[in-house]
Parts: C-alpha cells; structure tokens; sequence
C-alpha cells in the first residue's frame, strides 16, 4: 500500500510523482514504462521513489485512482448550479469532454487497465456509476426522471460520454496531430452536443399521464376531438 506523506513537502513530491507517471504510463505505456523514467520524469531521486510507493503496479493503480477522483470532481462542479436533471447531464458531460481535452491520459491509462489492473479499471467505472446513481435516484425522486433502474441509467449514460469524448475530443486531436495553427478541440461540437441532450431527455423524460387520467389543469377534455 502507498504511504501518504506527513509533511507537506512529502504531498507535493508524490504529487510529483504521480503527474510523472501519469505522462509516463501515457506516452511509453505500462509495460516500457519503468520507475527510472517515472523520477526522471518528476526530476525526484530513485531512492526517494520507494518511500511513496512500493513499484510500478502500486503507482499505476494509484494514477488510475487519482485520475477517477479529478474527473468526477469537476462533473460535479461543474453540475453543481444545474437547475435540471438535463442541465446537470449537459454540465457534467461538457467538464467530462473538457477533462478529456486536457487530460488525454485518462482514456489511454483506463484502457490499459484492463489488462494490467483489471481491478483499477473496475473501480474507475464503479465509482463514476455510484455517484451518477445517486444524482439520477434524487431526481427520479424529485419527478425529473421516469420510473427506471438508475443503475443501467447510469451505465447507459456514462458508456454515450466515454464514446463521445472518444469520437469528437480524442479522435479529432489525434487527427489534427502537432499543428499549432489547428487548436485541439476541448469540447464537443455544439449540433452533436445538442443532439445527444435532445437523446437523453427522451430517454429520461417522466412518462405521459395514462389514457383515461385527468386532464391537467385548463386542458379541455374534448381537445383530443379538436
């Protein structure tokens, strides 16, 4: 297990370490990768390495882990002034996308969790579908959301985000490679992002009132004749 540091030189030295790794783990990939590089990288002492994490399988999954807790702390900020449960999924997938422009290796780290951590990468997804349960459960409770199972909400919505930010945000850096004249794009276009909202509000909307219920209030009850 990582030790956590005592002091707040120690937080800013393994913060170090673990920005290293992350461009490190990104760039060589797990397997060329290697603790030499990770200090080099982070300019930090091989010996000093040890006294954070224990080696490179440790400080990998702990990359994993950090990664997960920035992105779902700025969805959640970025949701957090959301008036609706749609302004909240618009929110949250925009600061997804933005994350994803910044941080392109959250998708090349995950994916290779799958093979050298699948445990890592279990817990990413997990976490992101416990929180987005919670928020989807609220307001279903609020009326905003018709009656589902949150949790297979939950996925559905987070695997649209993932391939989304793959199509339009990572896709289209990688095509636009190294030229300084195009800039990155660091959000979905907005025609895209809009149809994906118009999507999901179908697919969350709460249900019409049944055949036969009363009409809402000034709604003639012969209208449907007009």
């Amino acid at each position: 297990m990582s030790t956590q540091p005592r002091t707040a030189r120690g937080t800013r030295t393994r913060a170090r370490l673990l920005a290293a790794a992350e461009k490190v783990f990104a760039s060589a990939g797990y397997h060329d990768a290697s603790i030499v590089k990770i200090t080099e990288e982070a300019g930090i002492g091989l010996g000093t390495f040890y006294l954070y994490f224990a080696g490179k399988q440790e400080i990998f999954d702990e990359v994993v882990g950090d990664l997960n807790a920035r992105v779902r702390h700025a969805m959640t900020e970025a949701a957090r002034t959301a008036a609706t449960r749609i302004d909240v999924e618009r929110a949250g997938f925009q600061a997804f996308f933005r994350f994803t422009a910044e941080h392109p290796a959250l998708y090349r780290i995950i994916r290779q969790a799958e093979f050298v951590s699948p445990a890592a990468q279990r817990r990413h997804y997990e976490n992101i579908v416990r929180s987005y349960v919670q928020g989807l459960s609220a307001a279903q409770d609020a009326g905003e959301v018709r009656p589902m199972d949150p949790e297979v909400a939950a996925w559905a919505l987070m695997g649209m985000g993932e391939l989304f930010g793959m199509r339009y945000i990572l896709w289209e850096a990688e095509d636009l490679g190294g030229d300084a004249a195009s800039p990155k794009p660091t959000d979905v276009p907005d025609e895209v992002l809009d149809e994906l909202m118009e999507f999901i509000r179908r697919g969350l909307a709460p249900a019409p009132p049944a055949a036969g219920s009363r009409p809402v209030e000034g709604q003639r009850e012969d209208s449907k004749h007009a």
